[in-house]
């Protein structure tokens, strides 16, 4: 992975690309408005997001289709390739709907937590979308609208029944009436004599069914449920391209895409009595292309590999990764703030990013004696932690992601603002963005420092920002209510899409 004691880069410089969805000065955001899953597919030509309204809408790829071709083949070519991604509005449906459950007297939200995209075929495009409990397998494809083009009436008698082809009007040179039939006596009715003309009727035509146009259809071709007690918060895609995980609180479950009325319980961190639960499951990912392998990350800040090879239920972990507490650090605050709120696999496999509530950490899988990196998100806001606990946004999970390269990371904070460092060894990138026109308009101008500190006898490189207690870069007080909690990083190309509120930024480098 270049990412790690690979070459040094400059820091990026970002601009604004589209918005999707923005708001007027003073507009009010409607809650179910509000998006709550973004997703590349692995080619990065679609992008899908998800709402708290249970509505899937999904995006197309338009500066390379207009020319036909990947990106890369445009290149070979030395056809002028545009400079980022442009995307436009493709088509949207209703995934999920509000339930009750009348057994546990329940209400299940339509919102969608996460969508991953499938191994699409034949022209069409499969994806699952996961509410609190049950999972749906969607088919979406172009389907041609089929419309009759030709009918054999009378041109005279067409009104109200739409034009006539000009191919199904009669070429005789007598009279031409509804039917086929003939103007003269002895023709002028079929049904009376049942008798045909000898040279046969001219101008009977059987109607022509045509498809020009062409329209979107979203089919659920799979509905996944009744098997998570408790709320799901993941969902991945195996390599195999045949099997998924769906993950909540206490239990990690495969299931078979094919298959919906059975799922494997493969682990189960429920204990005996209830009262002696002192962690849950907050995240889970499979390997990118190792498919008996998948990791897992907890409320207590550890993420857990497991291999499917070792048992059926996989309890035990293969691998451990977490941070020894320095020591006198503990606080009533240090638990909390040390829940995981996601991992995500580097590209290569070689490499967890996991996002807890004020850092990012980058992991190796081959060494679990600590993270290779740590990246401090909003450093400023440790002072203020009882605020943040008492309006529960400490509780707030935030997604992160790797460029597909895997030399910089990203993750979102309060006030719209998103963070990106790099994580190649010795780089000191720490860009600070707001999801609006100007993303750099609250860009530190102070180069971010490292710190180095030797814990352990791993050197761990601590990138700390440039940011001022209490307070953002630019001296603004910080808005909770304002947060930028989903977003996703382009599989091939720096191109990064965040969701504030219900607007959909994107942004290129």
């Amino acid at each position: 992975m270049k990412g790690v004691g690979g070459e040094v880069t400059a820091p990026l410089e970002w601009n604004f690309s589209q918005v999707f969805g923005e708001r007027t000065a003073g507009e009010e955001v409607q809650e179910v408005d509000i998006i709550s899953a973004i997703e590349f597919d692995r080619t990065g030509d679609h992008l899908a997001t998800g709402d708290r309204g249970g509505r899937v809408v999904l995006f197309e790829r338009t500066d390379t289709k207009e020319h036909g071709g990947s990106r890369r083949e445009l290149e070979r070519v030395d056809y002028p390739v545009g400079r980022h991604p442009e995307f436009r509005y493709k088509t949207e449906f209703q995934s999920h709907e509000p339930e009750f459950d009348y057994l546990k007297s329940l209400e299940i939200e339509e919102k969608i937590n996460k969508i991953r995209w499938c191994q699409s075929a034949n022209g069409a495009l499969f994806l699952l979308s996961t509410n609190d409990k049950t999972i749906k397998y969607w088919k979406v494809q172009e389907k041609k609208v089929k419309k009759i083009s030709e009918m054999n009436i009378d041109p005279s008698k067409a009104a109200g029944n739409g034009s006539v082809a000009s191919s199904s009007l009669c070429s005789s040179p007598k009279q031409c009436l509804a039917n086929g039939s003939y103007g003269d006596k002895a023709y002028s009715s079929l049904s009376n004599d049942l008798s045909f003309p000898p040279e046969g009727i001219p101008s009977l035509r059987l109607p022509v069914v045509t498809s020009n146009e062409t329209s979107l259809l979203a089919r659920c071709r799979r509905v996944y449920a009744h098997a998570h007690d408790y709320h799901i918060n993941s969902i991945s895609n195996n390599s195999d391209g045949e099997t998924f995980i769906s993950a909540d609180d206490l239990r990690i479950n495969l299931w078979n895409l094919e298959i919906s009325n059975q799922s494997f319980n493969i682990v189960d961190v429920k204990p005996t009595n209830m009262e002696d639960l002192t962690e849950v499951i907050t995240s889970a990912e499979f390997h990118p292309t190792h498919c008996n392998t998948l990791a897992y990350s907890s409320s207590k800040g550890s993420v857990r590999l497991i291999d499917l090879r070792q048992s059926a239920l996989c309890d035990s972990h293969s691998k451990l990764f977490e941070e020894q507490e320095a020591p006198g650090s503990r606080s009533f605050f240090t638990e909390i703030i040390a829940s995981i709120s996601d991992i995500k696999f580097a590209k290569d496999g070689r490499h967890i990013l996991s996002r807890d509530y004020m850092t990012l950490k980058l992991w190796d899988i081959n060494m679990d004696s600590g993270p290779v990196s740590t990246f401090q998100v909003h450093e400023y806001l440790r002072p203020k932690l009882c605020d943040l606990y008492e309006n529960d946004s400490i509780f707030d999970k935030f997604e992160c992601c790797l460029s597909g390269d895997g030399t910089r990371v990203a993750t979102g904070s309060y006030s719209n603002l998103f963070r990106v460092f790099g994580s190649a060894a010795g780089s000191t990138e720490a860009t600070t963005l707001e999801a609006s026109k100007n993303p750099m308009r609250r860009q530190v101008q102070t180069p971010s420092r490292s710190s180095r500190s030797l814990s352990s006898s791993i050197t761990r490189v601590v990138r700390r920002g440039s940011d001022s207690a209490g307070v953002d870069a630019n001296g603004n007080s910080f808005d909770f209510t304002t947060k930028l909690l989903h977003l996703a990083w382009h599989p091939t190309e720096n191109s990064i899409a965040c969701a504030a509120a219900n607007s959909l930024y994107m942004y290129y480098a």
